[in-house]
C-alpha cells in the first residue's frame, strides 16, 4: 500500500493536483521542506503549494519508488524538470529559466496515508542554474 500512495502523490503532483496530494494525506501530517521550516497539517501544505505553483512549473521524472515490507516507510528518487516562473523572496530573479535536479522524497505513513515527507534536493545546484 505504502508505495501505491507515494506514487499516488507524485502522480497528484506532476498533475498539478493539489487536493489529489492531500488526499493522500493523513490527518496528523508533517512536511519537512529542503533547507526550510517544517510544516504541519494539511492546510499549511496546501499553502506552500500554492505558493510554489505560481513561482515553479515541475515535472517529475525518472520516478522510482521504494517501500519497506510493512508499509510505514517509503522513498522516492526523481528528476525535477522545472521552470522558475516568479521570484521567490532571497533567491535569484525569475526570468523563466529552466533546470534540472535529482531529487528525492523520504516518507513516514500510517494507515495507508502519509504523515511525514521530506524533501531533498541540491539547493546550491538550482541556483547555479537559474543564475545562468
Amino acid at each position: 500500500m505504502s508505495r501505491e500512495t507515494i506514487q499516488a502523490y507524485y502522480d497528484a503532483f506532476n498533475r498539478g493536483d493539489v487536493e489529489g496530494m492531500i488526499a493522500t494525506l493523513h490527518d496528523d501530517f508533517a512536511h519537512h521542506v529542503n533547507e526550510g521550516a517544517m510544516r504541519l497539517g494539511k492546510d499549511a501544505f496546501a499553502e506552500f503549494c500554492r505558493h510554489m505553483s505560481e513561482t515553479y512549473k515541475e515535472l517529475l521524472t525518472d520516478m522510482v519508488v521504494f517501500a519497506n515490507e510493512d508499509g510505514t516507510r517509503g522513498a522516492a528518487e526523481f528528476t525535477v524538470n522545472g521552470t522558475y516562473l516568479k521570484t521567490d523572496p532571497g533567491l535569484p530573479e525569475a526570468k523563466g529559466q529552466t533546470y534540472v535536479l535529482p531529487a528525492g522524497g523520504f516518507f513516514t505513513l500510517k494507515d495507508g496515508k502519509i504523515t511525514r515527507v521530506t524533501t531533498y534536493y541540491n539547493l546550491q545546484d538550482w541556483i547555479r542554474q537559474v543564475s545562468q
